[in-house]
């Protein structure tokens, strides 16, 4: 019968970190994502002569070509990232009352 909680304790755990590493992820994608949009329209906006006025020509090729696109739009952006938030707070709770269940289990078997 131990077997069988420490199997779905552990589970939960595993599960609870899984969500709480792909929020992440997915926030961070969309924070990079508002981050570019954010800088091409700067670049749009103000030239890239005023914006890297110290990067030479190539420099600023290479920023272009490590600099990853941006998603679909701002609004799916700023959503994903209330989205992954969510998950995030969620799989918290899930891990949280992994350990607590743990915890019980532990103070009833001693």
């Amino acid at each position: 019968m131990s077997s069988i909680i420490g199997n779905n304790v552990n589970s939960a755990i595993v599960s609870g970190m899984s969500g709480i590493q792909n929020a992440y992820q997915g926030m961070t994608q969309a924070s990079v994502n508002i981050a570019q949009r954010a800088a091409q329209t700067s670049v749009e906006l103000n030239g890239t002569s005023q914006v890297l006025t110290n990067a030479s020509l190539n420099n600023l090729s290479n920023i272009r070509n490590t600099l990853p696109t941006g998603g679909d739009s701002l609004t799916s952006d700023l959503m994903s990232l209330q989205y992954n938030r969510n998950n995030a707070l969620a799989s918290a709770k899930v891990v949280d009352t992994a350990f607590d269940t743990v915890g019980t289990i532990i103070d009833t078997l001693t």
